[in-house]
């Protein structure tokens, strides 16, 4: 079945780390951005019935309630499989948590990133590891009973005892599900441009070297793993049944319809993305104009290995595939970052870590 994805691009303060089209905005085009998106969502003519939601950003817990009750009161198919709100520690309160319940809201994905505070500061945040432990049991109480942590392991002045102690608060919290992510570091977050520019603002200069952010990522594979949440993704780690249903239909090629700023849609066929600013499709929007601004067929072929070999059980290549991708297929199995079974092959754990390197040879020039 199709899943759905919102965005809501919109965030009380930018995070040092972010690369993502979101950001600090007047709340009168956040007004005017909420209104647009029901616009959007209230003109599509659904097809087929979504059996999951993901409501990501920015920040979505800091959407009105009413507005988001109307938004998923127009999105057809509730209850959902599954229906996930991204939050940030320390936006959620009683009465919020129980309006996205009633919503419909049954998963909620908190951005925490790191449970030491002054890890978590340095990047922009403002909780604590007491803030996210107060978050989890007002989820809870509301009945929302499956959370995701979100985790980065090399920020500014992490270190081996900073990063077990983050693995500490997940096992005291148990959730049932936990994103790992290794710092990137791009022109498209102020904290990957100052590292690349060898700079020392925000706190770029005290960031882990990539030998010592790739051991803090497989010391969250062994630890979680031994508290029953094995990696199904490379950087996605689930108790047994309770994997990210949403996000699999992304790894799996199925199709999902984005609505709002940057947000994308893959029919099976064809991929298309929405213009990628709030101010852009704000005005689109409310001029009658479409908020897709780019369309064109998939490459199954190809995105079947890039995307397929991200999940730990890995792809089973067709004939075609062998006779199109034999030799990289071989090469990697030789050289210890791809393993095969006879049928299926799939990252190793050290084909993990060089990932990149394993999945540009499947992209077709």
């Amino acid at each position: 079945m199709p899943g759905v994805y919102i965005s809501f691009p919109f965030c009380a303060q930018k995070c040092t780390f972010c690369n993502f089209a979101s950001g600090v905005a007047p709340r009168e085009l956040e007004a005017r951005y909420l209104r647009a998106l029901e616009q959007e969502i209230a003109g599509h003519p659904w097809p087929w019935t979504p059996d999951t939601v993901y409501i990501g950003g920015g920040t979505p817990s800091r959407m009105p309630l009413d507005a988001l009750s109307r938004i998923l009161g127009a999105i057809p198919g509730r209850p959902w499989r599954e229906a996930t709100l991204e939050a940030a520690p320390g936006s959620i309160t009683p009465e919020a948590a129980r309006a996205w319940h009633d919503a419909g809201i049954d998963r909620v994905s908190l951005g925490v990133q790191s449970f030491v505070t002054r890890e978590a500061a340095r990047t922009g945040r403002k909780h604590t590891a007491a803030t996210v432990a107060a978050d989890v049991a007002t989820l809870r109480a509301a009945g929302i009973a499956n959370h995701n942590i979100d985790l980065i392991a090399g920020l500014p002045g992490q270190t081996p005892a900073s990063w077990s102690e983050s693995l500490d608060w997940v096992e005291r919290l148990a959730p049932a599900h936990v994103s790992v992510y290794m710092l990137e570091v791009d022109q498209d977050s102020r904290l990957g441009l100052e590292i690349l520019n060898n700079g020392a603002r925000y706190g770029a200069a005290d960031a882990p070297s990539d030998e010592l952010t790739a051991d803090l990522y497989e010391t969250a594979v062994d630890r979680l793993a031994a508290l029953g949440i094995p990696r199904y993704e490379i950087s996605n780690f689930a108790r047994p049944g309770l994997e990210s249903v949403h996000n699999l239909k992304y790894w799996r090629l199925e199709p999902y319809t984005g609505f709002g700023a940057d947000a994308h849609s893959f029919d099976g066929v064809l991929r298309s993305e929405n213009v990628e600013t709030a101010e852009e499709y704000v005005r689109r929007v409310e001029s009658g104009q479409p908020a897709r601004q780019s369309e064109a067929p998939a490459n199954r072929d190809e995105e079947r290995f890039f995307v397929g070999l991200r999940l730990m059980r890995g792809v089973t290549p067709e004939p075609a595939d062998w006779a199109r991708f034999g030799a990289p297929i071989n090469r990697f199995i030789d050289n210890g970052l791809l393993e095969s079974d006879g049928a299926t092959i799939k990252l190793t754990r050290a084909g993990v870590l060089l990932s990149n390197e394993v999945f540009s040879e499947f992209i077709l020039t």
